[in-house]
């Protein structure tokens, strides 16, 4: 069985972001305990599947709220129960709200060799635009941090598209990011999710029109390109070597075990999911079952979101058969050239395809 990632959701924040729809509750020392224990009691039950993975990553919620003892706990129990890698790739997410030295001090010290910081931007106003009380300063003490206990993996995060944002703010927050020099970022597009207090006020938000979105998000990986990053996949760009590989395993529809409230996971063909619920999570409720998974038409979708695309070669090797002529041909037609580039390996989308993916992504899946 190839080794497979195992993401660890940890449900917990110290306030709720007003754009922010990922399910999350308010931290108590009580129901961190509880949560870690029930957590490593669920990777206990992997010792039967006899899995081996090569990637970790500790999601949220606000996995630094959990403390270093609590993930060096679940990183103990993981490494009795799973066959890891020695290599393996251990990401935890933090926010640079609060002194991280102690955390990530006690990440380190259990094997944890990535960081993903929510940085979003480097601009005050926008920061308490979208209700973050971090500022850039402390993504700076957060990173040397890292670097001071051996962490040097280090991604951050860019949200495009936020409230007051313009093309020359961005580039006061691409200057930074340049400047700080991280290993691997992420720049995604905010998006109004229902149930959020950004949906009840959307028509008050002073957000970027279309035009100046689309500017923003051409503007942000040219310069990151310029500066060293590749872009590897839509929001995502890395330095040589410092893709994500556990997210590469989502975007190759690759198998990953999840864990916690809300996690999904994908093991032996069959999708699943936790329910959004703490309580049910630490009474020991079982996932859903959500069917099958890594057919055709979900590995086409997700493989087009990589730069790479998708290409005869892996279709050869996975599905016994070429990409469809009629979706070659339709990709190689006038009207996708803007936004497909099709030749001898396979389709891959443009930039400018990557930013309206889903409707293009949509447009080929037709002919498949």
């Amino acid at each position: 069985m190839k080794p497979v990632g195992i993401y660890i959701h940890v449900p917990f924040c110290r306030y709720k972001c007003p754009y922010c729809d990922f399910y999350s509750v308010t931290a108590k020392d009580e129901l961190l305990d509880r949560f870690a224990a029930e957590t490593i009691r669920r990777i206990g039950e992997l010792s039967g599947e006899k899995i081996s993975a090569d990637t970790v990553y500790f999601g949220g919620g606000t996995p630094s709220l959990l403390g270093g003892g609590r993930i060096a706990a679940i990183m103990d129990a993981l490494r009795r129960h799973v066959d890891l890698a020695d290599n393996a790739e251990i990401t935890v997410e933090a926010n640079p709200t609060i002194d991280l030295g102690s955390f990530l001090e006690g990440c380190a010290s259990s094997g944890v060799n990535r960081l993903s910081l929510g940085m979003q931007s480097a601009v005050k106003s926008e920061l308490s635009a979208i209700g973050r009380r971090h500022t850039s300063d402390d993504v700076l003490r957060a990173m040397e941090q890292a670097h001071s206990v051996g962490i040097h993996n280090i991604s951050l995060d860019l949200m495009l598209g936020i409230p007051m944002q313009t093309p020359e703010s961005l580039l006061h927050s691409l200057r930074f990011i340049e400047a700080s020099a991280p290993s691997h970022l992420s720049a995604y597009m905010l998006k109004i999710e229902e149930n959020t207090p950004f949906y009840r006020i959307q028509y008050a938000l002073k957000l970027p029109d279309e035009d100046t979105l689309t500017e923003m998000y051409t503007r942000t990986f040219a310069f990151l390109e310029e500066a060293g990053y590749a872009q590897y996949e839509i929001s995502n760009a890395a330095r040589p070597g410092c893709e994500s590989r556990h997210n590469l395993k989502y975007w190759r529809c690759e198998e990953y075990v999840g864990i916690g409230p809300s996690a999904h996971g994908f093991l032996h063909g069959r999708r699943y999911y936790y329910d959004r619920s703490l309580e049910q999570y630490l009474s020991g409720a079982q996932p859903v079952d959500d069917g099958e998974g890594g057919g055709i038409e979900e590995y086409v979708m997700l493989r087009l979101r990589l730069s790479e695309g998708l290409n005869h070669e892996d279709m050869r090797a996975r599905f016994g058969a070429d990409i469809p002529r009629a979706m070659l041909e339709r990709a190689a037609s006038p009207v996708m050239t803007p936004y497909c580039i099709c030749d001898d390996s396979g389709i891959r989308l443009t930039r400018r395809g990557m930013l309206i993916s889903n409707a293009i992504i949509c447009e080929l899946m037709e002919h498949l």
